[in-house]
């Protein structure tokens, strides 16, 4: 079951929600035909539950949102980014796991 607090990114909120927003924010970039990308999924949502209030978390369908995923270079998913007043701060790819994602945020 997917969490609550997993937001959903696209071109449309992107800047509102991944560039403007006051706290970090970790985005997915994910796709719906990706396997490493629902391994990763479950430690994505638990990042989202235990952080909840103080970062942001969202997964962005590359399929979807194309021109975002190749302005930030995303080549192959899943990709994980981190944004802090709307700059990439830190970046992983390959599927990972719970301490290395939290590593990544700096929380």
């Amino acid at each position: 079951m997917a969490s609550k607090n997993v937001r959903s990114f696209n071109e449309i909120n992107f800047e509102d929600e991944v560039l403007k927003s006051d706290v970090p924010v970790l985005v997915d970039f994910t796709a719906t035909w990706c396997g490493p990308c629902k391994a990763l999924a479950p430690i994505v949502d638990k990042v989202a539950d235990e952080f909840e209030g103080k970062i942001r978390v969202g997964k962005l369908d590359i399929d979807e949102s194309p021109n975002l995923a190749s302005k930030y270079g995303v080549r192959s998913v899943p990709t994980v980014m981190v944004f802090r007043g709307g700059v990439k701060s830190g970046q992983h790819v390959g599927l990972t796991n719970l301490a290395k994602l939290v590593q990544l945020l700096g929380v």
